[in-house]
């Protein structure tokens, strides 16, 4: 992201101002890729956790809260890059709006397993504390 503005064909003689700050699509996505980077982050430290044997602790808890709002910031921020997208005087758009489509997806289906994964490990740090509702025994 950091290298192909410089040799891309309208940028090649262009400079680092005119590059990163005259383009407010390639600023934006810049900025787009920050909950990404958070989300894998988070994503690593949770499998330290459960490498320790701490998958159930308020700190895996509190990564995979953090890998859900990522992934639904994700969503958002391709949800306004596809604002630019169809608002802008570009005769291609099928191709910017197919990845949008695939990005979006993928990040749904991210949020979907990690407030699943969160509920689940909620739960088990709550009957691991003793706050949680535990099961009737059965007859």
């Amino acid at each position: 992201m950091l290298w192909e503005p410089h040799i891309e064909g309208r940028n090649a003689h262009a400079t680092l101002f005119e590059i990163y700050f005259k383009d407010p699509f390639l600023a934006y996505a810049y900025l787009a890729s920050i909950p990404f980077f958070v989300a894998l982050y988070q994503a690593f430290k949770a499998l330290g956790y459960i490498r320790q044997n701490q998958a159930f602790s308020h700190a895996t808890v509190k990564a995979l809260r953090t890998i859900k709002f990522c992934a639904l910031a994700i969503v958002g921020f391709v949800a306004v890059g596809e604002l630019f997208i169809m608002l802008g005087n570009s005769d291609d758009r099928a191709g910017g709006v197919f990845i949008g489509i695939l990005i979006t997806f993928g990040s749904v289906v991210i949020a979907t397993a990690a407030a699943m994964f969160e509920r689940i490990f909620q739960h088990a740090v709550d009957m691991k504390s003793g706050n949680g509702v535990t099961l009737p025994a059965s007859p």
